[in-house]
């Protein structure tokens, strides 16, 4: 009987496709100029019936003339937190070939004011892109009653 594990596994590996479909040309995508239109756009799509009750985690993918790709909902998590991935978010942009990113998570409570874990999220985040020439445009904490935005502040 001949051994099988001393024969090779080609037949075994996984394959890997890389694809993005959009309906949309390029034009009719809606294009990111400003931290509002950033949260409005974030607004237009999330679930009013969550914002207020837990943080969600999303990200808006940016072709090189700010045209957006695609939202991406990357975690869903409790009242007072969720796990926001790096390896989903950068696998994502990828995967769209998104030259930059705006990350974004509300916060139930209503507080705009990002907490330490978001500050060190948001730079961790930046350098990563830097060396996957993915830009991270910003950082949007959205509630129902407004917006923070980590550029306009200075924060990136």
């Amino acid at each position: 009987m001949e051994n099988v594990m001393s024969q090779p596994a080609w037949h075994k590996v996984a394959e890997v496709e890389l694809i993005y479909k959009s309906n949309l040309r390029a034009s009719e995508r809606p294009k990111i100029t400003s931290s509002k239109d950033a949260s409005e756009l974030l607004m237009a799509v999330w679930n009013e019936n969550k914002i207020d009750f837990v943080e969600q985690f999303k990200i808006l993918l940016l072709n090189r003339a700010n045209r957006v790709l695609g939202i991406v909902e990357i975690s869903s998590g409790g009242v007072t937190g969720t796990v926001a991935d790096p390896k989903l978010i950068f696998a994502a942009a990828l995967k769209a070939n998104a030259c930059g990113i705006i990350i974004s998570h509300n916060h139930p409570s209503c507080n705009l004011n990002p907490s330490r874990a978001d500050e060190e999220l948001t730079q961790k985040i930046k350098h990563a892109g830097k060396f996957l020439d993915i830009t991270l445009l910003d950082h949007v904490i959205v509630t129902s009653e407004g917006y923070y935005s980590f550029a306009d502040e200075g924060l990136l």
